[in-house]
């Protein structure tokens, strides 16, 4: 394993959420000797036909490069829900990786996915689904959380086997309440294992 092996969490967040969820998950990926979370972020998307956003954002985590795709041992993504999707910055990111995609370079890497929704029921499962597609075109290995996980028994708001998940209100204002976090925090973990024993 190289000396600078890195889980890349890469997600969108527009009220502050995801970005929790994905802070939690990066704490998961750290809790594994010798390995480090990136955390990046994507650039907002806009019906303008102009640049939308300064190439380097005012404050938080870079804007994701390709290069942090192709260099990375693993991938945590994650997206706001957005009526059963991932939310349009993300899948434009995406949608940017053919170069990645001909090359195979994130062939048999691990990969997981997380969540957050305004409403209970508001399409976690088919938003953590529509992030995984991508994922497998890539030939990445899909993790999810098994059901040792025991929060994923107790839960009264977010987790799902497919991913992590958060239910953060109809105003965003609703904490990432204890089993969202070892949820989020397990999830980071098995992803930065998982690369661990496949190098």
């Amino acid at each position: 394993m190289p000396d600078s092996a890195y889980i890349l969490v890469l997600y969108y967040s527009r009220q502050g959420s995801t970005e929790a969820m994905a802070r939690m998950v990066a704490r998961g990926v750290s809790s594994v000797a010798g390995f480090e979370a990136r955390l990046r972020t994507v650039a907002p998307v806009s019906a303008e036909t102009e640049q939308s956003a300064d190439s380097v954002p005012e404050d938080g985590p870079p804007y994701c490069s390709m290069d942090d795709m192709r260099n990375c041992s693993g991938l945590v993504m994650g997206s706001p829900t957005r009526f059963g999707n991932m939310a349009a910055p993300l899948k434009y990111f995406i949608d940017q990786s053919s170069d990645l995609w001909l090359s195979g370079s994130m062939i048999n890497k691990p990969a997981a996915v997380f969540t957050s929704t305004a409403s209970l029921h508001g399409g976690q499962e088919s938003t953590l689904l529509s992030m995984q597609l991508p994922l497998l075109h890539h030939g990445m290995l899909i993790m999810g959380l098994p059901y040792s996980e025991a929060g994923l028994m107790t839960t009264r708001s977010g987790g799902t086997p497919y991913g992590a998940t958060h239910w953060s209100g109809a105003d965003g204002s609703r904490a990432i309440d204890d089993t969202e976090l070892q949820l989020c925090r397990a999830l980071g973990r098995r992803v930065a294992l998982t690369a661990e024993r496949l190098a």
